[in-house]
């Protein structure tokens, strides 16, 4: 094992893997200042690029990123007061009562130290868990790794912040997606409707860029004013430094608490930066200074964030289930490249795991290191309006796309499920546990029918492993259960909700004609599902089935809850709310207005980008990209011509460059073949 970490490290003397760090994680620096993207936005927009490389140098690029993005987040939580992320906002109570101050260098430091901290406790949290995990992961048969992708699905419905049915309704829409191609054990096509496109089932990077990244942008794309005001860094840099070497205990506890954070499924940075807040309040002696400027806001949650994205790799790598949306990605890169995570990883790949290691470690000392220096320059960034970048994201994300599979077909399912993605992320619909579905669908699927072939009847679930793993899965649903009692009673209509509010400033739909929308969608999806599924043979429609049935169970407790809400046209009844609460059920929210501002401009944004995909199938992507770009930038994003002009020249160059530096394809239009 100290061999293979040996030479994990040696082998980062290799200028290809070094260069792909590096690169890796100025790209995740400069993400990480783009509100919305994060982690996710990072992976997304990278994984394409993978596509042709060795694995040790894709992930070199990726790890680089993802260890990086909560770095820079910090940046415009402290100077603008307007975080780059969600789990930002935390550090923003006390990092920006300080830079208002004249204090934000201060600030600033305590916190690039913090998340290099955070990023090197991560990295060693990861190391020990290979060790102390080996002999449990090798003695893992198929009963337990088919247990682990049931637990991965349902722990990030369960413990996603929100509502637990619709984690699991769209964790449960998300396992029928991936299943969507080749059946793993009959070699039979399901869900294809005889399309040979979809013989192979959908691309990860179009299901990852539509659910997350087509969606954010088009909740954003409104914004098209920059942020005017900047706080100067002041000075305080010394005594930054002093007062984070004060603080190494916060430092520690805060990184242990993100570790445990990124280990269970769907909790993700933005929990695990609030959890770590919280301790540091609850253990103070003094805490009238918190909200105010007080180092510990900020030393906590920002060791917290970056050690969440190596918690997440725990699971991930070693069963098979990943932590989060970045980390599901990070899978679906794996069993690309042939590469299976458990024990096949352990046995075969050790050195690959321990590079992981090592470059999240050295990505998170450079990361900081960059940000020190290059503070003033990275500020600017977060001053240009979304709906500028948005123009650029859009052409980015398309090409990316189309790298995985070299078709448009994949562009415009890409589309499709970004306006689904915008109306989960509207109407609430937690969208982690609807990614992590599809990436363990094909895995879920063939560790059944491998223990169902071995074990006679359920001789299986005797293991105990299987036991343990299934008493993991329902003490969660007993709890629910038991607040729900506890609600009903008067006893206790706080628990659970404390940390809703963030995820309701986020679901501007919640409980409107949207949310009713989204519900019938996902009620109708599972029953097409079930019909369709009718007509395969019987081993290849058994799971589609079963997940079906149970998708329209939840999915039907969710229409009849929204259909009543609608009848009633009033919030429910005192004792009702108070269950339903507990429960997560449903909001308290009067219902709202249908075509809101954002709806309709989410709308727009969309026929946009519908529109450059057809320009793409008519014209070519060059010429696509020199119409759309100065028509979005001067009509939706209202920039001045001389910017348009110079952004459509300079995007045009780089992407002529492309195919010459990357292997990189362009998409060629119809006018192009007739040529």
């Amino acid at each position: 094992m100290l061999d293979s970490a040996m030479a994990a490290l040696a082998s980062l003397a290799d200028p290809s893997l070094l260069i792909m760090l590096l690169i890796g994680t100025v790209a995740g620096l400069i993400m990480g200042l783009i509100p919305g993207l994060g982690g996710t936005g990072a992976v997304a927009i990278l994984l394409p690029i993978t596509f042709g490389m060795e694995p040790p140098q894709a992930l070199a690029l990726l790890i680089g990123a993802l260890a990086v993005v909560h770095t820079s987040d910090t940046v415009s939580a402290v100077l603008l007061g307007a975080p780059g992320s969600a789990s930002a906002s935390v550090t923003m109570l006390d990092g920006y009562s300080m830079a208002k101050k004249g204090q934000a260098a201060r600030a600033l430091t305590l916190a690039f130290l913090s998340s290099m901290a955070g990023g090197i406790i991560g990295a060693v949290g990861l190391t020990l868990a290979i060790p102390l995990a080996r002999p449990l992961v090798l003695s893992f048969a198929s009963p337990e790794l088919f247990m682990l992708t049931v637990l991965g699905v349902s722990l990030a419905a369960v413990l996603s912040r929100g509502n637990i049915i619709k984690g699991v309704s769209a964790g449960l829409l998300g396992l029928i997606l991936g299943m969507v191609g080749t059946s793993p054990t009959t070699a039979e096509e399901r869900f294809t409707f005889g399309s040979l496109f979809l013989g192979d089932g959908l691309s990860l990077v179009a299901v990852a860029l539509g659910i997350f990244g087509l969606a954010e942008i088009a909740s954003r794309a409104s914004q098209r004013r920059g942020q005017k005001e900047t706080i100067s860094l002041g000075g305080g840099w010394g005594q930054g430094i002093r007062e984070w070497l004060t603080h190494w205990t916060q430092v520690i506890r805060g990184a242990l608490i993100g570790i445990w954070a990124g280990v269970l499924p769907g909790v993700g940075a933005t929990a695990g930066t609030w959890m770590a807040y919280g301790q540091a309040v609850a253990t103070a002696k003094d805490k009238r200074q918190f909200g105010k400027g007080d180092p510990r806001g900020i030393v906590g949650p920002e060791s917290a964030n970056n050690s969440v994205e190596a918690g997440d790799l725990i699971p991930t790598l070693l069963f098979g289930i990943p932590g989060g949306v970045p980390s599901a990605m990070l899978l679906g890169m794996l069993l690309t490249y042939g590469i299976q995570p458990g024990p096949s990883i352990i046995t075969e790949h050790l050195d690959l795991m321990y590079l992981i290691v090592w470059s999240f470690a050295i990505a998170s000392i450079l990361g900081a290191l960059l940000c020190f220096l290059s503070v003033k320059q990275l500020a600017k960034l977060t001053k240009v309006p979304f709906a500028v970048l948005a123009a650029g994201l859009v052409a980015i994300m398309l090409l990316g796309s189309f790298q995985e599979g070299g078709q448009l077909g994949d562009l415009w399912i890409m589309i499709i499920l970004g306006a689904f993605g915008w109306l989960l992320k509207s109407t609430g619909f937690p969208r982690a546990p609807f990614l992590i579905g599809f990436v363990l669908a094909i895995p879920l699927e063939r560790y059944y029918f491998l223990t169902d072939s071995l074990y006679e009847g359920f001789d299986w679930m005797a293991r105990p492993g299987v036991m343990v793993f299934l008493a993991i899965l329902i003490l969660p649903m007993i709890w629910a259960f038991i607040k729900f009692i506890r609600a009903r009673r008067r006893t206790n209509t706080d628990d659970g909700h404390r940390d809703e509010q963030p995820e309701d400033d986020e679901a501007p739909l919640k409980n409107s004609a949207w949310s009713l929308t989204a519900s019938g969608i996902f009620f109708i999806a599972f029953a097409a599902a079930l019909i369709s599924s009718a007509s395969f043979s019987p081993e290849a429609r058994l799971v589609p089935q079963l997940v079906s049935t149970g998708g329209l169970v939840f999915s039907g407790i969710l229409l009849f809850i929204e259909i009543r809400t609608r009848l009633r046209g009033r919030t429910p009844k005192a004792d009702e709310t108070l269950a339903q609460e507990a429960e997560g059920i449903l909001d308290t929210q009067p219902a709202k207005a249908g075509w809101t501002l954002d709806a309709k401009f989410a709308l727009k944004t969309f026929l946009w980008m519908t529109g450059f995909l057809a320009l793409t199938a008519a014209f070519g992507y060059l010429i696509a990209v020199t119409i759309f770009i100065p028509a979005f930038l001067l009509i939706v994003a209202r920039a001045r011509l001389k910017v348009a002009i110079i952004y459509t020249g300079v995007l045009y160059v780089v992407l002529l460059a492309l195919p010459s530096l990357l292997p990189i394809d362009l998409p060629q239009g119809w006018l192009n073949t007739l040529v």
